[in-house]
């Protein structure tokens, strides 16, 4: 339980330089009295700004400081939480923010914000909403319950029941939610790409295994049709050497022939040489009758006899001769048939020479073709290289899947979350346990204010009000009298299901002009009644302008007036 037990303020709107100090459990009823504009509503804002750093009402932060002095704003408060006591103080030009537990001022490293989650989360555990229905109600903030819509009254309820967290879950779960679809729309398409890439990736490699296949069946094609011209020049050159060795045959005789030649040459040589000299002679008997050397004459007879014999000698040198000139002529066609057939010998070896260097210039071509197709079957380098980068899409794609079966697992159970988030979920479940806590103790309030009605409130937040003849009205049917004193019973039941649910018990209950309008005097001794009845442990101050009914029905009354633009408590 909190217990508020002091509130001062100074520079803070009217109020001047000196602490307007109240004591908050001093009494238990106090009436705050004063005219409009007099400063009696302050109370409320400088509990606000002192706990949250905002006032209650709807006030400009900078507007809260004394815009005579302009400087110094300062708000103290001070409670106990079980067994610590605790001051919080905060003040503008200078900014102060400081949190004492027992004395001694809590750490303050951390941040602003930090620091206030220490005062929200830690120390009151209640928020500025939660404050504002439980511990203080003011006239321009409060809107009756019964007057609010159904979704309106939904997040009431939901908020004092402090299940209103679970709408804000809710409403970070549809953001997860969408972000999950977001990331497994990515994920898929990733997902989808990378199997595009490694399709993409196989067919390449098969490609490139398949274009060093095509390069090998091409040299090895290159290198059978490379073969088969190797076998036909061979071919060729087979059929030239036998045509060749068949026409050697035919010159066997060529050494004999020209043997034969020269020994004809020789011959005719001798012959003419012995025709000449034997011309000679038979000419020498014809023209001379002496002998030139020895001056005797030749005798007739063998003059003659040497001429028919010398003559007889040309005649069968002359045949001889015939002869030889025959055979001559005969080994001449022999030696120039023999030459001609050496010279297509020539002509074959040749070919044959020119087929042989073909036939190298093939072989070379073969193992060149042979050279490539090993470096085809052992540099692998480039298709090994692509088989690496296909593990690696294989690697990646099985991160995606698994990224992609996570955030589907992930999708399950926010789904699951989800269903419980709804307002048919976890919600529904606390609001059926509470609805009957709920619905006895505003008819517990209505009884005490000797109004007799059924009063129920449904899970969708709809009123059934029944009068003891079970005759069923509607909210708006009432006087407004009447409506008062719904609105008081569902006012209290708030505040003792807040106690309750949200561990906001507290001793302070401040009502600023809450009911002002609808209370008659009747009405305000029914509304002083429950006061005093139902909150026995609490210190409560009303602030109002109703002094004449309402002066002397409290233990204490405080009077706000305002002198020379500042407000100041009259003693």
């Amino acid at each position: 339980m909190i217990l508020f037990k002091r509130v001062r303020w100074k520079n803070f709107l009217s109020t001047g330089n000196n602490f307007t100090d109240i004591d908050l459990t001093k009494h238990k009823s106090t009436l705050i009295v004063g005219a409009n504009g007099s400063g009696k509503s302050t109370i409320l804002d400088a509990l606000s700004f002192a706990l949250y750093n905002k006032p209650f009402r709807k006030i400009n932060k900078p507007q809260l400081i004394n815009s005579i002095n302009g400087k110094d704003l300062r708000v103290e408060v001070e409670f106990v939480v079980g067994s610590n006591n605790y001051k919080i103080i905060r003040g503008v030009k200078p900014t102060i923010f400081e949190i004492y537990k027992n004395d001694e001022l809590i750490n303050q490293n951390a941040d602003s914000k930090d620091y206030q989650e220490v005062v929200e989360k830690q120390i009151v555990k209640m928020n500025h909403r939660t404050f504002s229905q439980v511990v203080v109600l003011g006239s321009s903030t409060y809107v009756p319950f019964m007057q609010l819509s159904a979704a309106a009254r939904r997040e009431v309820i939901e908020d004092l029941l402090d299940i209103q967290v679970f709408t804000t879950m809710n409403t970070l779960l549809k953001g997860k939610l969408s972000e999950n679809q977001d990331d497994l729309k990515q994920a898929k398409y990733d997902s989808d790409l990378i199997d595009e890439k490694i399709n993409v990736q196989k067919n390449y490699i098969d490609s490139l295994k398949k274009d060093v296949q095509n390069k090998v069946d091409e040299n090895e094609l290159n290198i059978a049709n490379t073969e088969r011209l190797i076998e036909e020049l061979q071919d060729q050159i087979n059929s030239n050497n036998d045509v060749i060795e068949t026409k050697l045959k035919d010159t066997l005789g060529l050494d004999r022939l020209q043997k034969r030649m020269e020994k004809s040459v020789i011959l005719k040589e001798k012959a003419n040489d012995r025709l000449v000299k034997l011309n000679k002679e038979i000419k020498f008997f014809h023209d001379n009758d002496d002998c030139p050397t020895c001056k005797q004459g030749i005798p007739h007879e063998f003059k003659s006899e040497a001429i028919v014999g010398k003559e007889e000698q040309v005649k069968e040198i002359q045949e001889n001769l015939s002869l030889l000139e025959a055979d001559y002529n005969n080994t001449i066609t022999q030696i120039t048939a023999i030459n001609e057939i050496q010279k297509d010998i020539q002509t074959l070896q040749q070919t044959v020479t020119i087929l042989n260097a073909e036939i190298t210039s093939k072989r070379k071509i073969i193992e060149y073709l042979q050279n490539e197709i090993d470096k085809l079957h052992s540099n692998t380098a480039n298709v090994d290289a692509e088989k690496e980068k296909l593990k690696e899409l294989q690697k990646q794609k099985t991160e995606a899947e698994n990224k992609k079966q996570k955030l589907l697992e992930e999708y399950e159970v926010l789904q699951a979350a989800s269903a419980l988030l709804k307002d048919g979920g976890i919600k529904t479940r606390i609001l059926r346990q509470y609805m009957p806590i709920i619905n006895k103790l505003i008819n517990k309030y209505l009884a005490a204010m000797d109004f007799f009605v059924q009063f129920e409130i449904d899970e969708q937040f709809n009123e059934t009000i029944r009068s003891r003849f079970r005759d069923e009205f509607s909210y708006n049917s009432f006087s407004e009298g009447e409506k008062m004193r719904i609105n008081l019973a569902v006012l209290f039941t708030w505040r003792a299901v807040a106690k309750m649910r949200n561990s906001a018990a507290t001793n302070l209950l401040i009502m600023d002009e809450v009911f002002d309008s609808s209370l008659d005097s009747n009405g305000t001794d029914e509304f002083l009644k429950i006061i005093q009845t139902l909150t026995a442990d609490t210190n409560t101050f009303i602030i109002s302008h109703k002094t004449d009914q309402l002066f002397d029905k409290f233990h204490n009354v405080i009077k706000f007036e305002k002198t020379k633009n500042f407000s100041r408590i009259v003693s």
